[in-house]
């Protein structure tokens, strides 16, 4: 056992020295992570995107019209940058890509409610820009539910009703609105914990493949096996160790970032995050050790089955387009990504604070992802001693 952990270290110092005659190597390894964490928390800074470009074409101009757009002025998501008697105007806009939606209210809408006929109020959202449009929605949805209790106050004021009176005939039943888990209804909370670490997962897929494949490459196969002893769990161990223990130290940095800094939800605590992630490590390079096993001794097409699976895991992970609504192929295919547990082990852990009792299939799967390759470590066995570089 001595003479195994001593060969461990002279793999791993080996490959620590190899890293400084590829300098690139690192910068994939150290500031690409990097770079993602920055782009994406300062891209999703604000949380949510906030004064989205609007139209406004107030054809009525009553008191009550100015009213109600006063209101949605002064929602979140809103801004008019356009307030037009035109709905012509609005339109051409739109189809310029200077705004994202049209609140329009036609001429005559208060007196008609007034006089207990039914106006209409209208809005327009541009779905081709699917976010910004279903932010503008809600907010005009809500808006034009509440045009509609507001005339009907005026009406009830001018037969001299009460406030009191008035709010319970037109909002007998309130409603509140408890949103659990992210409360904030952060998009940052749910999208950059998971793109973020998903990329990394992506990464150390690659890595993991370039890093065995360049034994081949570059004819030091046989040289390395000779090292481990002639054992093939060594030769792996000391390859993929440095590996580890830098990515490792990567995720614990995003998860410091995520919930010390940024004060995201962390309702199980930072320390066991840390256990999930330095898991999703090691389910990762399980994953890209089993494509090289898929393909011994071809980098390449071993570094093209991890980027095709490992891109494909970000659709099927779960936190874009739920699961359970997937086609049933899809749901089984969805349970070989690390991603895919990574994320329900996140929204159940940090977000929702439940037991480990809820989570422990997607803890054992993660376990699994990482012990399954050396069930195939024979593969390897033979490549050391008789595959060849294939491109």
């Amino acid at each position: 056992m001595l003479d195994a952990l001593n060969n461990i270290w002279l793999i791993s110092r080996r490959e620590l020295q190899s890293f400084s005659k590829r300098p690139i190597f690192l910068v994939i390894m150290i500031v690409a992570p990097l770079g993602f964490l920055w782009m994406f928390s300062s891209l999703m800074k604000a949380g949510l995107p906030t004064k989205l470009p609007a139209a406004l074409v107030d054809e009525d101009n009553t008191h009550v019209t100015r009213e109600l757009t006063r209101i949605l002025g002064s929602m979140e998501e809103t801004r008019f940058v356009m307030k037009t008697y035109s709905y012509t105007e609005a339109r051409q806009a739109m189809q310029r890509g200077e705004i994202y939606a049209i609140f329009r209210i036609p001429k005559g809408t208060t007196e008609a409610a007034l006089t207990q006929r039914q106006p209409v109020i209208s809005y327009y959202t541009n779905d081709t820009y699917y976010i910004a449009a279903s932010l503008l929605m809600k907010d005009m949805r809500k808006l034009s539910e509440m045009a509609g209790i507001a005339i009907t106050r005026e009406t009830m004021r001018a037969r001299g009703f009460t406030d009191d009176q008035i709010m319970g005939t037109v909002q007998p039943i309130l409603v509140e609105s408890h949103p659990l888990g992210n409360p904030h209804l952060n998009y940052s909370v749910v999208l950059t914990n998971l793109i973020v670490p998903g990329l990394l997962m992506l990464v150390i897929m690659l890595t993991t493949s370039y890093a065995l494949g360049m034994e081949w490459k570059n004819n030091e196969q046989k040289l390395l096996f000779e090292m481990a002893g002639r054992r093939t769990w060594v030769a792996i161990v000391g390859k993929l160790l440095p590996q580890t223990v830098l990515y490792t130290i990567i995720i614990w940095l995003f998860d410091l970032v995520f919930y010390s800094y940024f004060q995201f939800p962390c309702a199980c605590g930072i320390p066991r995050m840390m256990m999930w992630g330095f898991l999703a490590v090691l389910a990762s390079q399980g994953f890209g050790l089993l494509m090289f096993e898929a393909f011994p001794g071809m980098m390449r097409m071993s570094m093209s089955a991890c980027s095709l699976l490992g891109v494909m895991q970000f659709s099927l992970a779960g936190f874009s387009f739920p699961v359970s609504a997937m086609d049933l192929p899809f749901q089984w295919f969805s349970n070989i990504f690390p991603l895919h547990h990574y994320f329900l082990v996140y929204v159940n852990q940090a977000l929702n604070g439940y037991h480990i009792s809820y989570v422990w299939l997607n803890v054992a799967a993660l376990v699994a992802l990482s012990i399954l390759p050396w069930l195939f470590s024979y593969r390897l066995t033979e490549a050391f001693l008789n595959k060849e570089y294939k491109a």
